[in-house]
């Protein structure tokens, strides 16, 4: 499997709430130090890019919160009126740039740290965790077995636990995808593939990719049920079924069953 170059960073955020509810933010600081550089939350909400009522909401907000006044507004005059911070409220943007500094070099310190610590299963973990699929099940696994036709290929993952996976993808993919035994991909099978037979026995139909394990999640909706599988592995599939289907088998929470999906409707990926 290809590796990353890309350095991981750590990064955060300094919030400050007050009764359950969020403070102040680095956004509602810089909202107020515009308008203590402007003298109006016209001019500070045109720079920041936000409309008027949504700064003016905002500094209702957090002064609805706040012990003392952060601001104050001005009308009329020949200035046409403004709004002008207190000192508490100059005092607070002090008080959170403080603690923001504070925190960015603790961060820094932490990220120093992990430079030198192979931190790779955490990048790669990262990676699957943020992939934005509509696909509910997704799984890592190494590829053990590459079987070549004349057209497409076979691909047998083995993931953590002891689980097998098989995929039938074009020799192109192979290819493009960079695949060879020993690397690691990700299988990816959309909940709606996988069917469900009770029990765990063999089962002799014509599918590559039979799993046997244990419902441990069973939801039914208005027309269909989603089932949550966890393989004899410790892996858990996802599967969507017809009411109707789940109704003649009288599935439950704790049945032994067995998840099938051809190994057609497998896709693979690799970082």
């Amino acid at each position: 499997m290809r590796t990353s170059k890309k350095k991981i960073e750590v990064t955060g955020s300094v919030i400050f709430s007050k009764t359950d509810k969020e403070y102040l933010g680095s956004d509602r600081i810089a909202l107020m130090e515009k308008i203590d550089e402007f003298g109006s939350i016209n001019k500070a909400a045109k720079v920041l890019g936000i409309s008027y009522k949504t700064a003016w909401d905002t500094m209702n907000t957090i002064n609805n919160l706040s012990e003392k006044p952060l601001f104050v507004r001005a009308t009329g005059g020949k200035s046409g009126g403004g709004t002008t911070l207190t000192e508490e409220g100059r005092q607070v943007i002090r008080k959170y740039r403080i603690i923001q500094q504070e925190h960015d070099k603790f961060l820094e310190n932490l990220g120093d740290k992990i430079v030198d610590v192979d931190v790779s299963g955490l990048y790669k973990f990262l990676q699957r965790s943020t992939m934005k699929l509509s696909a509910r099940n997704i799984f890592m696994g190494k590829i053990i077995k590459i079987a070549r036709g004349e057209v497409k290929s076979e691909v047998t993952l083995a993931l953590h636990g002891g689980d097998r996976i098989n995929a039938m993808i074009t020799n192109e993919s192979v290819v493009s995808l960079g695949l060879y035994e020993g690397a690691y991909a990700y299988a990816i099978v959309k909940a709606s593939s996988v069917i469900i037979a009770p029990g765990q026995q063999e089962i002799k139909v014509g599918i590559s990719n039979k799993l046997p394990g244990k419902i441990v999640h069973f939801t039914e909706g208005a027309v269909s049920t989603d089932l949550d599988v966890e393989l004899s592995g410790g892996n858990t599939i996802s599967v969507v079924i017809p009411n109707e289907c789940s109704k003649s088998l009288e599935l439950k929470v704790g049945d032994q069953v067995c998840a099938m999906f051809n190994a057609a409707s497998v896709i693979l990926g690799t970082d």
